[in-house]
């Protein structure tokens, strides 16, 4: 804006240079163009010099005494404040300026340039790089001169545009929209409002008339960093591939910039356009064969197409040229999960968090150490490997001493390891010991309330949450209050707090949490019917949602209804997530469906392997084996469900699918005893 009016001015002047040759000025006597003119220029010429000599007295002294010739010529030529208080401030001389400012003020308080120069300079002290904090004294200073600017020129756009800026540093988002329109009033194309509008908007929420203003801004002219604005806000919303469409436009007006064509690449991943992806990171690669991190991105891209192959050429590559670092190593252990390889992922995540260990460490060690024991821990967990996650997470926090957030945090993972172990007692134990210390802990008081819920003390686990209702994070309460309601089976007060949940949803993503919970729930209730609608909103917003997919495709299977549908929709879901357990359970199930025991052995081998400690994968893969006439294995996998089903959660029990499973074990003994008797029995000489 400030080159913009700089350039108005300089084409004013020549008309007025025109029209004083003529003799047809209509210049008001106290405006002197040609001398604000001539100042100006000079100006420049001494503030280029004082630039060039380090700001040597000899040229910076007239750079700033042509400057106020130049003001005093034309005060109306607001911009010339600006490129004065920015030569003070280049020059250090900021508080000479301020000083200047204000002894003018005190002689004449409508000096409108001395107001601008003061604005500018508090504007330029906002930041406290120390503290790393915004200085609210400066911001309120530099807002009470340009609020004087604007009272004395209300058509003073720069001032108007100042407004809009600091307005919204402080959060005043109605007072900078309200500056922001009234530059648009003035300059209806002004680029600068149409931003600050973008970006009030965005704040609100309305990240779609957001963009729109941002569109508007650069279809004038577009420039890379009013693109990138527009490429984030539509990454906020989660719009990638509109946000690669920017990047893109970005990366053309900026003559290929490298930086921004990552942003490109990384927008198109995250709009699941691996092959676009792939060709950009391809370039960049070339264009630099030592660009570490597209190397790696481009191996993640191909882990993602499951081309492990491929994935493969670029992790090596990252390896050779360090194989040290911790992002090639984890691109490592993600690409052996990938591939099924576990336990060597766990080993190696092993030796990373081995190499981590020090005596003492320094800030940014003892980070990645604790990065490292917690995604050990993790995966650990998921192995079911209980007993060494619960060790990885117990070392975590020791580390984490005097870090009450990651502490926390730790403690809340070990609570969850020992859930998911089925050990209720000790998880409960270790949630109250911790709150007895740290009773805010929010996170903390949540996960306690679930697993209240899980031991069959709903009622009592969602009165231990209803005071966290606050006002602020109460959607959250909400549905924690669903998922304890739904281990109690109460499916009314379930669907009171999907409802309130739901009113408080904003985006997408908050909705379809609220429609797959409500599937879930309709579908306990046997309503398979608005089951089946509530999941079939949430691919509507999301067709990739493997949860969703999943899910449905399995109810469609179980009821033994458009099995071949469900098989299609369960396929899809182990595509995007091919080790999940539930998943592998899922097509398992629907190839005994539909009579290809061979199949569905193979996958519900693997489930079993994946989630040993799900009764209902047990049972059915010994459906599987009592088709096939292996009775023994039938038998002893039967058993295994009942064992399960033994410690389950007491939400969890249902007594009708434990007394199926005792049923079929009791006539699979039966059967097999026969059979076993007909085998051993000395044939007569009938037979």
């Amino acid at each position: 804006m400030q080159k913009s009016m700089r350039h108005m001015w300089l084409a004013s002047l020549a008309l007025f240079t025109v029209q004083s040759v003529l003799g047809q000025s209509a210049t008001p006597a106290k405006t002197d163009k040609a001398a604000a003119y001539f100042n100006y220029s000079m100006a420049h010429i001494f503030a280029d010099l004082s630039a060039a000599s380090g700001n040597k007295s000899e040229y910076l002294n007239p750079a700033i005494e042509y400057y106020k010739a130049a003001i005093q010529a034309d005060p109306a030529a607001g911009f010339m404040s600006t490129e004065l208080s920015d030569l003070y401030v280049q020059a250090g001389l900021g508080n000479r300026a301020v000083t200047e400012s204000e002894a003018s003020l005190k002689s004449n308080p409508r000096d409108l340039n001395a107001r601008r120069i003061l604005g500018r300079l508090y504007a330029r002290m906002i930041g406290d790089p120390q503290a790393n904090r915004i200085r609210e004294d400066m911001v309120r200073k530099a807002l009470d001169q340009y609020i004087k600017v604007a009272e004395q020129e209300p058509n003073d756009v720069d001032a108007w545009v100042m407004l809009g800026r600091l307005h919204k540093i402080v959060q005043d988002n109605a007072q900078s929209e309200k500056a922001y329109r009234k530059v648009l009033e003035l300059d209806a194309d002004n680029e600068d409002a149409l931003s600050g509008l973008a970006m009030v908007a965005a704040d609100k929420g309305d990240v779609t008339g957001a963009a729109s203003m941002l569109e508007k801004a650069n279809a004038k002219n577009p420039n890379p960093r009013g693109l990138a604005q527009l490429a984030e806000l539509y990454e906020q919303a989660k719009d990638y591939k509109g946000a690669a469409k920017a990047w893109q436009k970005a990366l053309d007006s900026s003559g290929g910039n490298p930086e921004i064509k990552r942003q490109l690449g990384n927008s198109l991943v995250m709009g699941e356009q691996f092959d676009e992806a792939a060709r950009v990171y391809e370039e960049l690669v070339e264009e630099e064969p030592k660009d570490l991190g597209s190397i790696l991105r481009l191996s993640q891209i191909y882990r993602q197409k499951k081309n492990y192959e491929k994935a493969r050429i670029y992790a090596k590559k990252a390896a050779e040229l360090d194989n040290t670092n911790l992002d090639v190593r984890l691109n490592e252990v993600g690409l052996l999960e990938a591939e099924g390889k576990s336990a060597e992922a766990v080993d190696l995540m092993k030796d990373m968090v081995a190499g981590t260990v020090r005596k003492t460490y320094l800030p940014q060690e003892r980070g990645n150490r604790l990065s490292l024991l917690e995604r050990l821990g993790v995966m650990q967990r998921v192995y079911e490997q209980f007993p060494d996650a619960l060790k990885s997470f117990e070392e975590a926090t020791t580390l984490a001493a005097g870090d009450d957030k990651t502490v926390n945090h730790m403690r809340a993972q070990t609570v969850e390891t020992y859930r998911q172990a089925k050990n209720y007692t000790k998880a409960e134990a270790v949630a109250d010991e911790h709150l007895k210390k740290s009773p805010d802990d929010r996170d903390m008081r949540l996960l306690r309330a679930n697993l209240l819920g899980e031991m069959g003390k709903s009622q009592q686990g969602v009165e231990s949450i209803a005071k966290l209702l606050d006002g602020k994070q109460d959607r959250l309460i909400y549905l924690s209050m669903a998922q304890i309601w739904e281990k109690g089976k109460n499916y009314v007060e379930m669907g009171k707090a999907l409802d309130s949940a739901e009113k408080l949803s904003m985006s997408p993503d908050e909705l379809e949490a609220v429609y797959f919970s409500r599937g879930a729930m309709f579908e306990k209730q046997k309503k398979m019917d608005l089951a089946e609608a509530e999941f079939q909103k949430v691919l509507k917003s999301d067709p990739a949602n493997p949860g969703a997919l999943n899910y449905l495709g399995y109810m469609l299977v179980d009821q033994n209804i458009r099995v071949a549908e469900g098989l299609t929709m369960i396929q899809k879901a182990l595509e995007l997530d091919p080790q999940n357990g539930a998943y592998l359970d899922s097509i398992g199930w629907a190839y005994y469906r539909l009579d290809k025991l061979d199949d569905a052995a193979k996958y519900l081998k693997m489930a079993v392997e994946k989630t040993s400690k799900d009764p209902t994968v047990h049972d059915h893969l010994a459906d599987v084996y009592f088709k096939q006439g292996k009775l023994k294995e039938a038998v002893s996998t039967w058993e295994r469900s009942l064992s399960e089903w033994a410690v389950a959660a007491p939400s969890e029990k249902d007594e009708k699918e434990i007394a199926k499973v005792q049923k079929k074990l009791d006539g699979a003994k039966v059967r097999l005893a026969k059979e076993s008797g007909a085998g051993a029995r000395k044939p007569t000489k009938q037979e």
